[in-house]
């Protein structure tokens, strides 16, 4: 039985409806996305995005990898985190012509109470380097059970901290940046402070079994951001939390933001090591203990060259 004169306008005015719909949510994307270019040409100039452009050739098979990194957008929040490289902690970046070609692991100190160090050592091999990098962080597990964190982290390259995935990213000839100290690091006591913690022994192994290069970096500014007075195990547990840092800013209404210390990031010359990745931990505490040990004189000397915590 043929449709009814109703029935064929029914159809056509939904036909109609999707064809006009879908466009015009697009054209709002688009529109989005152009203003979005626009002032961050504005704002950081035709070298941002030659940048961008020089760093999607090595992101293959589109802008998504299959670990959900989107270049599209990594790009706004890098744009969006210049701020804080640029003008509110104001980083100085020394020896960023050490970093090499291809796969490599970036092994630094860890503080601050929130990762604002990785974010800026992330700006400074996107900035500083040439050719500009955008690397790849290895992330506690329990930060992807976090209300739309995890999403966010994997859409900006950081991935969850486990040998596998790291192993994979320097297939790739990713930078791969780990912080050894892992939750100790980054949630020192202020009297504490640039005094490095136990490293773990993964990140030796997995450089051992790939043969990728070490470069140890020293960063200098975020024991300082906050305050903490110490760590409340019990809030941790309740929260799920590696640690719970008693920070009094975090307590005060509208002071929860980060002092505007500055910060100084030293990058290291390469390190390579030979050996067997399986063997004993003794034998591979050793190998560890040279790469944490430069890190700290790193530190050290970082230190003894500053005259001010924020200027």
């Amino acid at each position: 039985m043929p449709p009814s004169r109703a029935t064929r306008a029914l159809a056509r005015l939904t036909r109609f409806a999707s064809d006009e719909a879908l466009p015009l949510a697009q054209r709002g994307v688009s529109r989005a996305r152009a203003l979005a270019d626009e002032a961050t040409v504005k704002l950081l100039g035709r070298d941002f995005e030659e940048r961008v452009r020089r760093v999607s050739i090595q992101i293959a098979n589109g802008t998504v990898d299959p670990f959900g990194f989107d270049l599209d957008t990594a790009k706004y929040v890098v744009a969006a985190c210049s701020f804080l490289h640029r003008a509110y902690f104001r980083t100085e970046v020394h020896g960023i012509d050490r970093l090499p070609d291809g796969r490599v692991l970036l092994v630094a100190n860890h503080s601050g109470q929130i990762p604002i160090d990785a974010t800026l050592i992330g700006c400074a091999t996107f900035f500083d380097a040439d050719p500009p990098r955008f690397i790849r962080s290895m992330v506690e597990k329990w930060s992807q059970t976090l209300p739309f964190v995890g999403t966010f982290f994997q859409r900006v390259g950081q991935v969850v901290g486990v040998p596998e995935n790291a192993r994979r990213l320097l297939a790739q000839g990713e930078a791969v940046l780990v912080f050894p100290e892992g939750a100790r690091g980054i949630s020192k006591s202020f009297w504490n402070r640039y005094k490095l913690t136990e490293f773990g022994l993964g990140f030796m192994r997995l450089a051992l079994e790939t043969h990728t290069p070490i470069v140890p970096i020293a960063v200098l500014g975020g024991e300082e951001q906050y305050i903490n007075l110490g760590n409340s195990e019990r809030l941790a547990k309740l929260l799920q939390m590696p640690s719970f840092p008693l920070v009094p800013q975090w307590f005060i209404p509208f002071a929860g933001a980060p002092l505007p210390t500055k910060y100084r990031i030293y990058f290291g010359e390469p390190l390579h090591f030979d050996g067997d990745a399986d063997d004993e931990d003794a034998v591979i505490g050793e190998k560890v203990d040279v790469v944490r040990r430069t890190i700290q004189n790193m530190v050290a000397r970082g230190l003894k060259k500053r005259r001010s915590v924020f200027w």
